[in-house]
């Protein structure tokens, strides 16, 4: 999966948030100093590229963008790729190490596991 840079997953926040939109509607979503329409642009250009936004033709030479990818796909997509490379495709060694590391306690792990079951049930 193509991983986003920082700038990328900030116009990427945009869209998420604001959903579809002109380069000109992107621009407004920036304080000022505002970034240049042409970087925005070439910003939105490569996310096309890497297969995150796409666009529809409001006119001949006006475009519509829009997320192709959900966050939570992309929370997904990035939580697994981290994960298989940093301990080995294991989900079990991730948690262990939050665990560890009190990022988590392991009440909180026993408390996410039974709501995860009640989901299932109601599924």
């Amino acid at each position: 999966m193509n991983t986003l840079t920082n700038k990328e997953e900030e116009i990427m926040n945009h869209y998420w948030e604001r959903g579809d939109m002109q380069i000109r509607e992107l621009r407004e979503c920036y304080a000022e100093p505002k970034p240049h329409v042409n970087t925005l642009s070439t910003l939105v250009h490569i996310l096309e590229d890497k297969g995150f936004l796409g666009h529809r033709a409001l006119t001949a030479r006006c475009f519509q963008y829009f997320a192709k990818i959900s966050r939570e796909q992309y929370k997904g997509r990035t939580l697994s790729s981290v994960i298989d490379k940093l301990f080995g495709c294991s989900y079990k060694s991730a948690v262990s190490t939050l665990v560890r590391e009190e990022k988590i306690t392991v009440d909180e792990l026993k408390e996410l596991i039974a709501s995860l079951d009640e989901e299932k049930k109601d599924l």
